[in-house]
């Protein structure tokens, strides 16, 4: 095995190649696309050779700019599992929903898997500092993947990031800075200094790297459900790095030939409504998102008011006949609830809007009752806990005797025996 990277494209010009044996960031400020000798891969990460490896996201190196010829920075993760949840699915109306966990990760997000491969070629290049602005996970995992490759890290989260967010990048030693604006406001500083020279800069698709990365959750993906890719995913969007990358892994499986069907997945961008620029372009016709303004989501890793991807995001969702869909913020808690208790898993914010849409489909029958549909859990719920008290907690005296007559018929009314 070599490397079976060939070059850089332009993700808006067509025509414009760089050359991929160099450090790349972007074109014209846009984004790069990655391009891989599809037959070399295939040749050499056959499905049997699969088989055999350890099942980490390291397995698809034919598929990553590392091939065989760079040393990863990894924390030897496996692939995150993809959890079938029928008592969910029945609520919902369907037959088939699973859960694909990335809060299984190293630093129980998915920001894991960009940062891991953003870390790996930023050494690779001789970088020793990187930096970015983040919304809180993605933060976190920086710091911690830069630690495990030696170097220093720098981000900019706003103010009001999840302090358990704030604490794991602090913990890692990365230089932590709090800000008092939005993501894309702490970016742009983010960016001066990197034309200055302090650091570089691994934001969002400012270098091609994290989005190859992230393109393991479709391989995996593609890989767990035997080459027979699901009817629908959704999946919650920010900047929606994500999003793009599964759907390039898909192509590329397709080209090469290793999908059992020639049907794709119809891929849906979930947003709240209280931040949601990609679902205003869609409904718009548009190609290009305008800034929300006074973006603001419980769901801070979708408080991306501005994102450089988005015509990229608009791209994919139109290109797989899917949607951008909105959901209520304040029922955002609410779709929590719903998963934990009908399956014991403690999914994210953003992952519960994607509950929210599962349900707006199902009601306007954009989903039929036999579709397999796939939603990502992006982080674990858990990192979101605040210190407020929750609504709705009856309080239990303990200084009265308890009424147990009174307390079943208010509290367990359909207890059946003990």
């Amino acid at each position: 095995m070599t490397r079976f990277i060939t070059h850089f494209e332009s993700a808006i010009e067509p025509g414009v190649t760089l050359p991929a044996d160099c450090e790349q960031t972007m074109h014209n400020n846009r984004p790069l696309w990655s391009r891989y000798d599809l037959e070399g891969v295939k040749s050499s990460m056959t499905k049997s050779a699969l088989k055999s490896r350890k099942s980490d996201m390291w397995r698809y190196r034919e598929l990553l700019p590392i091939g065989d010829e760079i040393e990863p920075v990894t924390m030897n993760k496996s692939m995150s599992p993809v959890v079938e949840c029928p008592r969910f699915a029945q609520q919902m109306g369907v037959k088939h929903v699973w859960i694909k966990d990335e809060s299984q990760l190293p630093t129980c997000s998915f920001k894991c898997r960009g940062m891991s491969l953003a870390a790996t070629m930023a050494r690779h290049f001789g970088r020793t500092r990187i930096a970015m602005a983040s919304n809180g996970n993605a933060g976190g995992a920086m710091g911690m993947y830069a630690a495990r490759a030696g170097m220093e890290s720098v981000c900019f989260m706003p103010h009001d990031t999840p302090i358990a967010n704030q604490t794991e990048c602090y913990y890692s030693g990365a230089k932590l800075f709090v800000t008092n604006g939005l993501i894309d406001q702490s970016g742009k500083r983010i960016r001066e200094g990197h034309d200055r020279g302090l650091w570089f800069d691994i934001s969002t698709l400012k270098e091609p790297y994290r989005l190859e990365g992230k393109k393991t959750m479709g391989l995996e993906l593609a890989e767990q459900f035997e080459w027979e890719l699901p009817d629908v995913i959704l999946y919650p969007t920010g900047g929606g790095t994500a999003l793009i990358a599964m759907w390039k892994a898909f192509k590329e499986l397709r080209e090469m030939g290793y999908l059992n069907s020639q049907t794709m997945p119809r891929m849906y961008a979930v947003q709240s409504d209280g931040c949601q620029p990609m679902v205003t372009a869609f409904e718009a016709g548009e190609r290009f998102a305008t800034r929300h303004e006074n973006a603001k989501t419980i769901a801070s890793g979708m408080r991306v008011p501005t994102a450089l991807g988005d015509f990229m995001v608009l791209d994919t969702v139109r290109e797989s006949n899917g949607a951008a869909i909105a959901v209520a913020e304040e029922r955002i808690i609410e779709f929590q609830r719903t998963v934990a208790a009908a399956e014991g898993l403690m999914i994210c914010p953003e992952a519960a809007t994607c509950v929210g849409a599962l349900e707006k489909l199902v009601e306007a029958n954009e989903v039929s009752a036999s579709d397999r549909i796939v939603i990502f859990n992006t982080a674990a719920g858990q990192k979101y806990f605040g210190s407020g008290k929750l609504e709705g907690i009856p309080e239990i005296d303990l200084t009265k005797p308890t009424d147990w007559d009174e307390f079943e018929a208010q509290y367990l009314p359909k207890l059946v025996g003990s």
